[in-house]
């Protein structure tokens, strides 16, 4: 089968593409950055899927499936162009489709479609709307992909549609929204809360993916694998040093003192959980996965120490110039 990946530069996407192709399948690939190290056979083109190029490559790669990994996140891109990509991008993949005979469209979203509120559900199912975008508007752009995907289900009855809500990611490559969190030191918690994290190794994600493709599911899928862990366990199993602070403290010092970047929306991910029902993928697809929570934590540990405290750092910073001996 002929595969059009689109990110495929991202961290998930490489081994998505890995996988198809190891299982006989052809992969085209595009993304605005380039993979240099690509593996034999797999072809990559940097390109903007907004533009002309893109269509050409649907045009005359006549894809039968396609995956679209190409949304981005508030952490990644500010302001208008994300609103562009994400929506624009989604817009555009799904004319696409349906102009060059796609048979199989893959869309990839998060599971923080859901929002995190006081009130919700702990186990969100797939009927349920968007919660908080208010207090979040950085994440509305990422919502408005995912519903205008979804709507291809009745939009285009011929282009089977599989939508993905997939639970977070974390593994050795510390790409993703948990793994840049992770990322330092210290990890700030909001005092009084301890929230459910449901996370999979990002090779289990790519896994997914591959399965979905093989699959071809018609419908929105939940895609999580194994049970969640409160925040402060993540914390302690990542070695790294949480820091409960008052939310109206934490809302001051976000991004400072090593503390990572955060949108004032994300901190209340921080108190409440987003925890979703994954079996209706489970039942479409048979997906199984490979890690557990503590297997996962513990592989993003090992690729990512943490940080050396920032004395430490200074120190090795001047040895390296040669002002001190080591």
């Amino acid at each position: 089968m002929r595969v059009l990946i689109l990110g495929i530069t991202g961290a998930v996407a490489r081994r998505v593409a890995v996988g198809l192709h190891a299982r006989g399948h052809t992969v085209v690939g595009i993304d605005t950055r380039p993979w240099p190290d690509a593996p034999q056979g797999i072809e990559v083109h940097v390109e903007d899927l907004r533009k002309r190029a893109a269509e050409d490559l649907f045009r005359t790669r006549r894809p039968e499936a396609v995956v679209h990994l190409a949304t981005v996140t508030s952490l990644r891109v500010q302001g208008e162009e994300r609103h562009r990509i994400n929506l624009g991008g989604t817009r555009v993949v799904f004319e696409h489709c349906q102009a060059y005979g796609v048979k199989h469209a893959v869309f990839v979203g998060r599971h923080t479609f859901y929002g995190a509120a006081p009130d919700s559900s702990l186990y969100h199912t797939e009927d349920e709307p968007p919660k908080e975008l208010a207090s979040f508007p950085e994440l509305a752009d990422l919502v408005a992909a995912d519903l205008y995907a979804s709507t291809a289900l009745w939009r285009t009855p011929e282009l089977a549609t599989s939508v993905l809500r997939v639970c977070y990611t974390l593994g050795p490559s510390a790409q993703g929204t948990l793994a840049t969190f992770l990322r330092g030191r210290r990890v700030p918690l909001v005092a009084g809360y301890d929230p459910l994290f449901q996370f999979m190794h990002e090779d289990d994600v790519a896994a997914a993916i591959v399965r979905t493709v093989e699959k071809r599911p018609r419908g929105i899928f939940n895609v999580a694998g194994p049970q969640p862990l409160p925040l402060s366990v993540i914390v302690r199993e990542a070695q790294r040093i949480g820091v409960p602070l008052p939310l109206a403290v934490l809302r001051q010092l976000i991004g400072r003192f090593g503390l990572p970047r955060l949108p004032p929306g994300a901190l209340n991910h921080l108190k409440y959980p987003i925890v979703v029902d994954a079996r209706s993928f489970h039942a479409a697809t048979d997906f199984h996965h490979q890690y557990d929570e503590i297997q996962t934590v513990q592989s993003f540990l090992e690729a990512n120490p943490p940080p050396p405290p920032h004395r430490e750092q200074v120190r090795h910073r001047l040895e390296a110039l040669g002002v001190m001996k080591r």
